[in-house]
């Protein structure tokens, strides 16, 4: 299993001060701000010339986060009017763009009047309507094409978003005729192309010959506009996964960009590309803190049974895995005291699929204990279903100091900011 998940000193810290002011039982997330800033930067400092890198806020659009990415990011990857307003919002003004499918008329018409660098085009259908809107605002609107391609078996993962039936972007063999559409429309102006073809890739080198099927295509299909010269940039999406079942062992992303440099650098007219990554930013800096309601053995099986939940955090029920858990007793002179044996972590709600964790090696675990659930930052309280059986929205602490000295828990606090 890799070496065993820890937490910073100075995350206990905020975790142990939240508590203290909690009336219930705890349940809680806490983002680890510093932490965040330097793997963004860690990141973007890994991009060969000519490689952005943009934030896709669908993994966390929280204010903080936001905040926090916005200076370090190139820009942001939006998907919904909704995710328009929060990015607006934002303390430092990035550029954006907007994507998915199923986008409404209003949400086209926001983006274009509030500034959007490009439109991400998913149909045909889609064409016609962007036209229309543009076409209303006297306005000429860049836009890329999401291409759903063919692409080898060997290069799936776990969750497809092309090279197969799906609803997103439009089939390779489809190109030709709706690059004709958008050259044919005098409010839009084709400047690159977007792919994004897989999620949850943990593999570098599996990534590394995805990224190279889609340079090898990029001539191609720069070649079938009627202005290529106008064509030049290339989206190739995220898709980068997070180990959960080993944290220690993760994503090679500066491998990653090494062998991107190298082939764009062997290219005669190499393509802008950009990242637009979610997980694998923010993943790491979230921190999801459960206290111990009771404890049960039935038939054979030990429960853990914690306040919050998967309507809280969805992700392990989502992903289909157990997630790692770190065990903070009460008393913290039970460490690694009592009997050592298998628990499943679950939470409140009526049902059993409620699961966060199974099979956990714990020793003496108790009422009153916490549970802490590490690489929480991504895809997990967003997705959640926060409103079934009705239990109270968790807080989210954002901590903004890193700082580990020794002072008072009340001085802490000014560390850690609470959002319900």
């Amino acid at each position: 299993m890799g070496e065993p998940v820890t937490v910073p000193e100075y995350v206990l810290d905020a975790i142990a001060s939240h508590r203290q002011a909690c009336r219930e039982p705890m349940a809680a997330f806490f983002y680890d701000l510093p932490a965040l800033a330097a793997h963004g930067c860690a990141m973007k400092a890994a991009l060969p010339p000519g490689v952005e890198l943009y934030y896709a806020i669908k993994a966390n659009s929280e204010a903080a986060i936001l905040d926090t990415l916005a200076p370090v990011v190139d820009g942001l990857e939006l998907s919904s009017g909704g995710e328009i307003a929060r990015a607006c919002a934002c303390s430092t003004p990035r550029p954006w763009v907007l994507s998915g499918p199923g986008k409404l008329d209003t949400d086209m018409h926001e983006a274009m009047t509030r500034g959007a660098e490009a439109l991400h085009v998913e149909s045909l259908g889609e064409v016609a309507r962007l036209q229309a809107v543009a076409a209303s605002l006297e306005c000429v609107q860049p836009v890329l094409l999401r291409i759903n391609p063919a692409l080898p078996e060997d290069l799936s993962s776990r969750l497809r978003m092309a090279g197969t039936a799906t609803p997103f972007g439009i089939d390779e063999a489809q190109l030709i005729e709706a690059i004709r559409a958008v050259d044919d429309a005098a409010n839009l102006t084709l400047v690159g192309f977007h792919v994004h073809a897989m999620s949850h890739q943990t593999c570098e080198r599996r990534h590394q010959r995805l990224l190279a099927s889609y340079l090898e295509r990029w001539p191609q299909w720069r070649a079938l506009a009627r202005h290529p010269e106008r064509v030049t940039q290339l989206n190739v999406g995220g898709g980068i996964g997070v180990n959960y079942l080993q944290p220690a062992e993760q994503f090679d992303w500066p491998g990653l960009c090494e062998a991107l440099g190298q082939h764009l650098a062997a290219m005669h007219e190499p393509p802008r590309v950009r990242f637009e990554i979610g997980r694998f930013l923010t993943a790491f800096c979230g921190y999801y803190a459960i206290e111990v309601l009771d404890t049960k053995i039935s038939h054979g099986e030990g429960f853990v049974v914690c306040r919050g939940g998967t309507h809280q955090f969805r992700l392990p029920a989502a992903q289909g895995h157990d997630h790692p858990v770190v065990h903070l007793p009460r008393d913290t002179h039970r460490v690694n005291q009592g009997e050592r044996r298998p628990w499943t972590v679950v939470g409140q709600l009526c049902t059993p699929k409620d699961v966060l964790s199974r099979r956990q090696a714990l020793s003496g675990v108790a009422v009153g204990d916490l549970l802490v659930l590490p690489l929480a930052g991504a895809y997990g309280y967003n997705i959640s279903h926060a409103d079934f059986l009705c239990h109270p929205r968790p807080d989210q602490i954002f901590i903004r100091n890193a700082r580990e000295d020794s002072e008072s828990s009340s001085r802490r606090r000014q560390y850690a900011e609470p959002v319900n």
